[in-house]
């Protein structure tokens, strides 16, 4: 089979949940057998020049008759133009980590023989978006490595730690916001992710901290992964992602792999990474996005109460059982594979 995948799948300076799906899959449908053939195509997808997509063209062209075709949506979704021809001579799969919502994505979508989403959340979005039988959009949310349980908190519960990239979209500046209002309570922050796609916001976030009193509080880190990206889950008591938007958020399944608590938003598949343990009970606590407010008053309520704090740790620590590895995405993915290879 034939997997097509964006330039930057393997670029230690812009990390993503996508890539390293995409990797992980990859690599697990070779495990289990699978020849895979892996396209990398350059481009800022999903908005392509004009020499991204002849080179996707011809990648496309040169793929044999009823070769099973595996698109990572980010390409896919962008050139119903190009998928559409190739829809009859190709067994097309799109993988979706991040709904475009758009005309063209529909187009590209309704070309491909299966759709696989990462949540829940992804598939019904897309269905109510898009005219798209239902049987064919299925779903195969992401594993998880498993990791040992973080060390024993702090007595305050203020290390806290942040992983995504500095970009509007991931609330960082709501993040400052509300830490400008729980200035005066225990905690420092580290900010684990690239600073390089909005550097104008990099800028502004360290304007505010600076007039706030709060630059030697808050730690830009940079992209961190492997060992460092270990250590910063293993010196932290919360995880903390205020995003106006996941389709699912896998560093939070990250973060309660190691029994550590998330504060998130109400906001698309985050929710279901979160999900509950096997009593019920959430690991963590939800606010709506873009509320700056309502994430200070998550934050005051846990840093200043002790049982909070050992209830949420105890839920998370129960969550990480329920918690499934890589193999168990890659076998759902594989069997959509199966399906389409007829």
């Amino acid at each position: 089979m034939h997997v097509v995948l964006p330039g930057d799948i393997d670029d230690p300076a812009t990390p993503s949940g996508g890539n390293t799906y995409d990797r992980r899959i990859c690599a697990g449908l070779g495990e289990a057998g699978w020849v895979v053939r892996e396209h990398t195509v350059p481009g800022a997808w999903p908005h392509p020049g004009r020499a991204e997509r002849a080179e996707l063209a011809t990648l496309l062209a040169a793929a044999p008759d009823d070769a099973v075709v595996l698109l990572d949506g980010l390409v896919a979704s962008a050139v119903p133009d190009l998928l559409a021809p190739q829809a009859r001579r190709l067994r097309l799969v799109v993988l979706v980590h991040m709904p475009l919502n758009d005309e063209a994505e529909g187009r590209a979508l309704a070309a491909a023989r299966a759709v696989v989403t990462t949540s829940v959340w992804t598939r019904r979005r897309l269905l109510a978006r898009h005219s798209l039988p239902a049987d064919r959009v299925r779903v195969a949310p992401p594993g998880v490595t498993p990791a040992p349980p973080a060390p024993p908190g702090s007595a305050t519960g203020g290390r806290l730690l942040c992983v995504a990239a500095v970009t509007h979209h991931k609330g960082h500046d709501v993040l400052v916001d509300a830490l400008s209002v729980v200035a005066e309570g225990p905690w420092t922050l580290v900010c684990a992710g690239t600073l390089t796609r909005e550097p104008a916001l990099v800028r502004r976030l360290r304007d505010r901290l600076a007039s706030a009193g709060l630059a030697d509080r808050v730690r830009l880190a940079g992209p961190l992964t492997g060992a460092a990206l270990d250590a910063a889950y293993a010196s932290a008591d919360l995880l903390v992602l205020p995003s106006r938007g996941e389709t699912y958020g896998m560093v939070v399944t990250e973060a309660l792999a190691r029994g550590l608590p998330v504060l998130g938003t109400q906001v698309g598949g985050l929710p279901e990474a979160l999900g509950r343990t096997p009593d019920g009970d959430v690991p963590g606590l939800l606010v709506p996005p873009d509320d700056p407010a309502a994430l200070a008053g998550a934050l005051s309520w846990w840093l200043g109460d002790d049982e909070l704090r050992d209830r949420l740790r105890r839920a998370a620590l129960a969550r990480r059982d329920t918690l499934t590895d890589w193999p168990v995405t890659t076998a759902l993915l594989a069997a959509v594979l199966k399906e389409v290879a007829g």
